[in-house]
């Protein structure tokens, strides 16, 4: 990966691809790993952009689908950390953001479905439902009760 390539089109968007990664792992050597791999991919990756869409839906769709691989990868290997399976007493908050109020929301998120995750991360980052349903491959009307549902279901993951 050429060092132009990463500061023009990866470093702009990095607050995107960490709080995706973030919300598909329990520590810092897992971020880690998982943010190096979406920048590797979004670089493979970079001669299938079509210019469809905004280079940002790219980058989403990029990292929400590579963090989703290498969670079902984690999860089919069990001699690798599953982030999914971790007690729920047990949190790792060491990692990309140091406030409290954001780490009880990323604890919360991380305990919603993995397409939830996904879901709430590109509506908190105001993107329209129509965007949403693009990148996560479903209608807008779709994302709209899900979106709902998801809210309920953090209000009470915070609540606890």
């Amino acid at each position: 990966m050429s060092i132009d390539f990463y500061k023009n089109s990866i470093l702009p968007f990095a607050a995107i691809i960490i709080k995706i990664c973030r919300a598909y792992t329990n520590s810092q050597e897992d971020f880690e790993d998982y943010y190096q791999e979406v920048c590797l991919q979004i670089w493979r990756s970079r001669e299938n952009f079509k210019e469809e869409s905004e280079w940002s839906t790219w980058i989403y769709r990029i990292s929400l689908n590579v963090c989703l691989t290498l969670l079902k990868k984690r999860k089919n290997n069990p001699q690798h950390f599953v982030s999914d399976s971790l007690p729920p007493e047990v949190t790792v908050y060491n990692f990309a953001f140091s406030d409290e109020s954001i780490n009880q929301l990323y604890a919360a998120i991380r305990k919603l479905s993995e397409i939830d995750r996904g879901v709430i991360l590109l509506y908190l980052e105001e993107k329209s439902y129509k965007e949403i349903a693009d990148i996560i491959g479903t209608n807008p009307n779709n994302v709209g009760v899900r979106i709902k549902r998801i809210k309920k279901r953090l209000e009470k993951l915070i609540e606890e």
